[in-house]
């Protein structure tokens, strides 16, 4: 998948990340997650492409080498596409920034669909304040180079304990964030879309004050009922 068309993101857009994340798992996708991670403006959402930037633990003869000018970071951001997400492999580290306002604005201009980092934002207010959804670990004053080397782009890397490829589909928003395998993509949002539908069924019933015993989950009974509401409806 090289893009996603507007008909897909908005399926993303609509399905609720934990909803995604349930019916990855019923695919057997047990390690979608990515961990730790707060949007620094609440409510907001990202569904976008992954374009992955890693960084290495700081050694001051690399950085020497590969910090300054136009190092990797600046690369990959320059490098951003419509509808892409970075996403920074930071290794967990909060003691520093992985990127500012700076950065974020250069995303923003680009048409990027977000920032996504398992380190640090610096000018974390001015970021939030973009408008750019952007999830990290947290704010911290420190430059880059206090730990980590702007090391390469556009590879596999880890962010919160998930793996990321270039092209994977990120999904965020209140509940956290998902790596969908983009082949796995469509099906995913269908299937979560469904079930939604569902539990909004489900919903309406117990505020009804229907006992959950039986109604969630659906047993046999009580899902020919959904069946046959859910076929009215459709013919209406």
């Amino acid at each position: 998948m090289s893009a996603l068309d507007s008909a897909l993101r908005a399926k993303l857009t609509e399905a609720p990340v934990a909803g995604l994340s349930t019916q990855l798992r019923r695919l057997g996708i047990h390690g979608a997650t990515i961990d730790g991670l707060r949007s620094l403006a609440p409510g907001s959402k990202v569904v976008g492409l992954a374009k992955t930037l890693r960084y290495v633990p700081l050694r001051e003869d690399l950085f020497a080498e590969r910090g300054g000018g136009q190092n990797a970071q600046k690369r990959a951001f320059d490098a951003l596409e419509p509808g892409e997400v970075v996403v920074i492999e930071a290794r967990g580290q909060v003691d520093a920034g992985t990127l500012g306002d700076i950065l974020a604005l250069r995303a923003q201009t680009l048409g990027a669909a977000g920032i996504v980092t398992d380190g640090a934002v610096r000018d974390f207010a001015t970021v939030a304040a973009l408008g750019i959804p952007v999830f990290a670990a947290g704010p911290h004053p420190a430059v880059l180079g206090r730990r980590h080397v702007p090391w390469e782009s556009d590879t596999t890397i880890a962010c919160g304990g998930a793996t990321v490829q270039p092209g994977d589909v990120i999904v965020g928003d209140s509940d956290g964030l998902v790596v969908i395998p983009p082949h796995l993509a469509e099906e995913v949002a269908d299937r979560t879309l469904a079930q939604e539908r569902e539990d909004a069924w489900i919903a309406a019933r117990v505020t009804e004050g229907v006992p959950l015993d039986g109604l969630f989950p659906l047993n046999e009974s009580w899902r020919a009922v959904f069946d046959a509401e859910t076929e009215r409806e459709a013919d209406s």
